[in-house]
């Protein structure tokens, strides 16, 4: 996978946006204004996602090319370094569960408007 399909892959789910809050070299998409995927735009050598905090155990233990969330919440999120051994299927499967985990946490007002805007 090459920054431009993440980004396409990122942008295709229904509420993302995609911003620069920490400056113009990384890329942050996010539903309901939380993150759920970043990158260095010009340094696509790895993503870091949101991750249920067991799952997040048993992927660092089972691929070394996952490891503790780089700069953030090492319980909560994963950098998955790319170009390494991640096939495409495992990053769009990693992809989508960050991106449900924080579309699950969004109150039920936001969950609706992001489900209606799909429509």
């Amino acid at each position: 996978m090459n920054i431009e399909e993440y980004r396409d892959y990122c942008l295709l789910k229904p509420g993302v946006t995609e911003e620069t809050p920490f400056g113009p070299d990384t890329l942050v998409f996010k539903v309901g204004g939380k993150m759920f995927a970043l990158t260095d735009i010009n340094d696509f050598s790895s993503i870091n996602l949101k991750c249920d905090p067991e799952k997040a155990v048993q992927l660092r233990e089972e691929f070394d090319y996952v490891l503790p969330g780089y700069h953030m919440n090492k319980q909560h999120w994963n950098t998955v370094q790319i170009g390494t051994g991640a096939t495409d299927r495992q990053l769009k499967e990693w992809i989508d569960h960050s991106y449900e985990l924080i579309l699950n946490s969004l109150p039920k007002a936001q969950r609706l408007a992001v489900a209606s805007a799909q429509e």
